[in-house]
């Protein structure tokens, strides 16, 4: 077999994301990583079955043309969209995002995140740090890691986290699904979701599990020479079950939702906006990331970063034709996915345990640019939230009258982070990372809970 066919041999992924065998191990933890975190794992009751769904809104969303509308500024700031009711009583947002305002008293929103930077990577959304933090170390880990290293699994068919990132600029994601310096055993899982397809076939299955079989005998004979047979059979018998699992691969196959769930989400439907031209974005490619996060959540996952994007150049990045973009092609798919999957865990029960944050690396300048666009903006930005047990239906912060700066309770990146630790039971005062020079790092600096959220 070729590598070439190798690296593909599971349907919709990158097998080397997968398998790696001789110096790392399988999905991602090596051999004594693998064991010591069935130890690890023995959470408190009350958090074995919480987790997050981390959303990035990848190239910075318009926070002034979505939950940050400013009607009253001048022309050359407000733009061309008009505002609607939500149910939060005088709260308003944008006209083309009406199924979010039919549910925002079930969420929370802020207007006065700050503290960015302009860099598109997403550092800052996945490990709550600057990019290039730690960088001669191998960099910060992303959420993900950190609860894979501190917490390890709840069950082990399932791995603790996964990153579903576009086909787009993969590089400028790279944040969402590596370990930093905790190093590759704690990367987190990467389907392969350049078509929009994460699925696993039995046959293929059969098929792998054949080939890993022969790597793990030959490891396994290595590993006898040097007296660590009895710790490679538990561990052999852990890979398997992990990489043959039927529970993880169904996971992964949206396709055994009904058809009425993936109307819903709007994957293979075609959409108009007020009679505009049919919108080029997949939406398929990218609700379908939403729909497999709670698929993968239910089996047992404790983090999900889901890139959510166009799948074109511009993505959110709208330096021009801001309103045309929006309007035709990000915001009525977002509006469908993102309520679609409030109401699919609202319905089954999973809004107390699973914390969902959907955000941008930065906002945009409320300043409407030459080519009708909005430029890069650091330092003030939008977010939503829902689930986990928060105190919803309220709006935390604003921003000035023409949304440039936060006017009150500015929220620093990392406050959403200690928000989301202590969500799962990770407390962000105390808990600290070894490095590659065996020194403790703290995973965040401003460990304050937004406390209208928490309480």
């Amino acid at each position: 077999m070729t590598a070439k066919k190798e690296s593909h041999l599971w349907d919709g992924f990158h097998r080397r994301t997968i398998l790696q065998i001789g110096a790392v191990g399988v999905c991602g933890l090596t051999l004594a990583d693998f064991l010591r975190a069935d130890t690890r794992s023995a959470l408190d009751s009350s958090y074995r079955k919480r987790s997050i769904v981390n959303v990035w809104l990848a190239g910075g969303a318009s926070h002034l043309d979505t939950f940050d509308m400013k009607p009253d500024a001048p022309a050359e700031f407000r733009g061309e969209f008009e505002s609607i009711a939500t149910r939060i009583p005088g709260v308003r947002i944008c006209e083309h995002l009406p199924r979010i305002a039919e549910r925002l008293d079930r969420m929370a929103l802020i207007r006065s995140l700050t503290g960015m930077v302009d860099s598109h990577d997403g550092a800052m959304n996945a490990t709550g740090w600057p990019p290039g933090n730690m960088k001669n170390l191998g960099g910060r880990p992303n959420i993900g890691s950190v609860v894979s290293k501190l917490q390890g699994p709840t069950n082990g068919n399932v791995p603790t986290a996964v990153a579903m990132i576009s086909g787009y600029n993969p590089s400028e994601q790279a944040y969402f699904r590596s370990a930093g310096f905790l190093g590759p055993a704690f990367d987190c899982y990467t389907p392969d979701s350049e078509d929009g397809r994460a699925n696993l076939t039995a046959r293929l299955i059969t098929q792998d599990r054949l080939s890993l079989l022969t790597r793990l005998d030959t490891l396994r004979r290595d590993l006898d020479a040097r007296g660590n047979i009895q710790a490679m059979d538990a561990y052999t018998e852990r890979a398997v079950q992990f990489v043959t699992s039927r529970e993880f691969a169904d996971a992964l196959d949206i396709t055994r939702e009904p058809p009425a769930v993936r109307q819903r989400y709007g994957i293979g439907v075609d959409y108009r906006s007020r009679g505009a031209p049919l919108a080029k974005s997949n939406l398929g490619q990218q609700n379908a990331r939403f729909l497999m996060a709670r698929r993968l959540i239910e089996c047992g996952a404790r983090c999900v970063n889901v890139t959510w994007e166009e799948g074109a150049a511009r993505r959110w990045d709208t330096h021009q034709d801001n309103f045309n973009a929006l309007r035709n092609e990000l915001l009525p798919p977002f509006d469908i996915g993102l309520s679609a999957f409030f109401d699919d865990l609202e319905s089954r029960g999973m809004l107390e345990d699973v914390l969902v944050l959907v955000w941008g690396e930065f906002g945009r300048t409320p300043r409407i640019n030459k080519d009708a666009g909005r430029d890069h903006y650091a330092p003030a930005a939008s977010a939503l939230l829902f689930g986990g047990g928060l105190k919803v239906g309220q709006v935390i912060g604003s921003t000035t009258r023409n949304g440039d700066l936060p006017a009150d309770r500015p929220i620093q990146f990392q406050q959403m982070f200690a928000t989301l630790y202590r969500h799962l039971g990770i407390d962000p005062v105390q808990a600290t990372l070894v490095d590659t020079n065996n020194r403790p790092q703290y995973l965040i600096t401003h460990t304050d809970s937004i406390r209208e959220l928490t309480g």
